[in-house]
């Protein structure tokens, strides 16, 4: 990933917290297909080895777990809140007027090995771990155990686990930093103003570089 040095982010606990809060990965693997996507949910273990352990399921039915090379890197990519940047909320527009529409956005790419794994006790354990995360702020949480064991076992027939060790990380914030103060503040008030929920996050990550 192309990353400008003013755009980059490499502090673990920050690019973890990122994947723990937007955990609906791509997985990206190269194989006899060729290159090859999914998209799914992943749990970060980040106490394990040294930058973390990802982890996930697929259908028995999605080909890349079957054609995927485990002599290849993989990538899984977070994407984190992202907005449209209008030039007019810039002081330099009224200054000198040279100025652009742009994208900000956050994104975490981490790479490794990947390994499958089809041990019924393992994929148990991983869909209640993953439902437990997800289900945590409902008032009454749903567990595996609400529904018939019987039919659960049959499901988890029906997929394949995803383990991803982290050998390395990248993180791109590209949230304005590159601009003065006055056009921060300027980007800053143009997403306050349109007061939607990815305007404002995008807002906290423009406030959070003064």
């Amino acid at each position: 990933m192309y990353i400008p040095r003013h755009h980059e982010e490499t502090r673990v606990p920050v690019l973890h917290q990122l994947m723990q809060r937007q955990p609906f990965a791509s997985l990206i693997t190269f194989g006899i297909s060729g290159l090859y996507a999914t998209h799914l949910p992943m749990v970060l273990d980040e106490q394990e080895g040294s930058l973390g352990v990802l982890r996930g399921h697929i259908s028995r039915a999605n080909i890349q777990w079957r054609e995927y090379s485990p002599d290849v890197e993989s990538l899984a990519i977070f994407s984190g809140p992202h907005h449209y940047i209008s030039p007019s909320w810039y002081a330099e527009k009224q200054e000198t007027g040279k100025v652009v529409p742009t994208w900000n956005y956050a994104v975490v790419h981490a790479y490794g090995y990947l390994k499958v794994i089809e041990d019924a006790a393992w994929l148990r354990a991983h869909v209640e771990r993953l439902t437990n995360i997800h289900e945590a702020t409902s008032p009454e949480p749903w567990k595996v155990t609400d529904a018939p064991a019987g039919y659960v076992a049959s499901l988890v027939k029906g997929i394949v686990g995803l383990e991803l060790p982290i050998e390395r990380l990248e993180g791109k914030w590209k949230v304005s930093q590159n601009r003065s103060e006055a056009d921060r503040r300027g980007v800053i008030a143009g997403l306050e103003e349109l007061d939607t929920t990815n305007s404002m996050m995008m807002r906290q990550m423009v406030s959070d570089t003064l």
